[in-house]
């Protein structure tokens, strides 16, 4: 298995876009942190799996409608090191009915093949009118 940056957050963000959640989890370390932008209620360090997939993305995850969860699209990932950068798209549908696409960005860092730590940056500002209104 590799265990290198690029291919760490390139089969996270794969796994996950393909709905296999457990194996996109197990890619974390247990005590990873997201840091997620802003000054939204979301905004904060998560610490840990269960912050992060269970306080944190399992909260967002209920901010969109039963039939639309986002769709994600990983569109580039760089690397250097034990640090990768990678973009993708998220399109759905808010609860409120809302449209939601965001383009997001975030840092990885990945130590003996496990995701320590991820920087998440994305407009805010739509994410408070669409998914938080």
């Amino acid at each position: 298995m590799q265990t290198d940056a690029r291919t760490v957050v390139t089969e996270y963000i794969t796994r996950l876009a393909a709905g296999e959640r457990d194996t996109a989890i197990a890619l974390f370390a247990e005590d990873a942190t997201w840091t997620y932008p802003g000054s939204l209620e979301l905004s904060r360090t998560w610490r840990g799996k269960q912050e992060i997939f269970g306080d944190f993305l399992g909260r967002v995850g209920t901010l969109f409608a039963p039939d639309g969860l986002p769709t994600l699209t990983l569109t580039r990932v760089l690397a250097d090191g034990s640090q990768a950068v990678a973009e993708w798209t998220a399109v759905g549908k808010a609860a409120n009915g809302a449209a939601y696409e965001n383009h997001c960005l975030g840092v990885f860092t990945v130590e003996n093949g496990l995701i320590t730590a991820v920087r998440e940056y994305l407009d805010t500002h739509h994410v408070a009118q669409t998914l938080l209104a």
